[in-house]
């Protein structure tokens, strides 16, 4: 049987209906943002810390059902440095009997234990760190704009923020809707999402810009869809290893870190899904083309655009 050659999937064919489904997904996020709202933790909201030191390692869902049992509400348990040591903040105004009160609630479970310190965190503190994670957020946006202008061309450096922008609110959103607790960890989730994605999407574009360069025939949406097919199996092995790692994180890692395992596996879905449709169809929407991306040729030369004439002998080799 003679060889069929296979045709690359028509990503670009769909893009108007993925343009509508990112779009809806955007607005939604805003719109329950605004609603809503994010359920901030004690590092934006402030509280007390309470440090206990265990004469065993104890089990810290037994602390968190105490506390429960105890009344208080909206409260952290998690290890910090050595496994008898647990953190316990609480969103409770300090005051001197607070601490004293927690520490004799958690000798009811029988282990011995002893009150290494306790403190207050201010709103105040919490707000300068509200703003100063928007600006952190702005500026790394503000980052790649450049990088990606200055490392392949304006309209790349524009294809390669939005994506980033729109996974970022989509998260956002999952969080305000369900209104899981948005802390330093999840915070640090947004800016590892913004790195893994743009990373998946500057794949993409650099084999854009490459066919662009390389391919003499067909239009702009033909290149791409045949860029996008050459790299969707990178782009697919990396994204399933990576949420595998992920998922086990959830499984296994613990309540402290529950909520950063979620956002990054959410992250590199709506990073994968952004790098292939959204960056690409942005591309499209802002008209790139061959003249965009073509190497102008060097003066003096007289080879094809960007390509070197052919090194010549020098001139007493001629004369022998």
């Amino acid at each position: 049987m003679p060889n069929v050659e296979k045709k690359p999937i028509d990503f670009m064919g769909i893009r108007k209906v993925a343009a509508a489904f990112s779009i809806a997904l955007v607005l939604g996020s805003l719109i329950i943002l605004a609603i809503n709202g994010l359920n901030l933790g004690l590092d934006f909201t402030g509280g007390t810390s309470v440090e206990l030191e265990y004469s065993e390692a104890p089990a810290l869902d037994d602390i968190r059902n105490v506390l429960a049992d105890s009344g208080y509400e909206n409260f952290v348990v998690q290890n910090f440095g050595a496994e008898t040591s647990v953190l316990v903040r609480l969103s409770d105004a300090f005051d001197d009997e607070l601490a004293a009160q927690v520490t004799e609630d958690l000798r009811t479970t029988g282990q011995e234990l002893e009150l290494v310190r306790s403190s207050f965190v201010g709103s105040q503190v919490g707000d300068e760190l509200k703003e100063d994670s928007g600006l952190g957020l702005l500026l790394a946006l503000a980052v790649v704009l450049v990088y990606v202008a200055m490392r392949f061309q304006a309209k790349f450096g524009l294809a390669s923020v939005v994506p980033l922008a729109h996974d970022v609110i989509i998260i956002l959103g999952i969080f305000s809707l369900f209104q899981w607790t948005f802390d330093l960890s999840v915070l640090a989730a947004l800016l590892a999402v913004i790195g893994y994605s743009l990373n998946d999407t500057i794949v993409v574009a650099d084999r854009i810009r490459e066919n662009f360069r390389k391919m003499r025939v067909g239009d702009s949406e033909h290149i791409i869809n045949e860029s996008i097919h050459q790299t969707i199996s990178r782009t697919l092995n990396t994204s399933g290893t990576t949420l595998v790692v992920l998922i086990a994180l959830y499984l296994f890692g613990g309540e402290a870190i529950n909520n950063f395992a979620i956002a990054l596996i959410f992250g590199v879905i709506v990073g994968t899904y952004s790098s292939i449709y959204v960056a690409a169809s942005m591309l499209l929407a802002l008209g790139v083309s061959r003249d965009d991306l073509v190497i102008p040729p060097k003066e003096g030369l007289v080879g094809q655009e960007g390509e070197d004439e052919e090194e010549q002998p020098p001139e007493w080799l001629n004369r022998m």
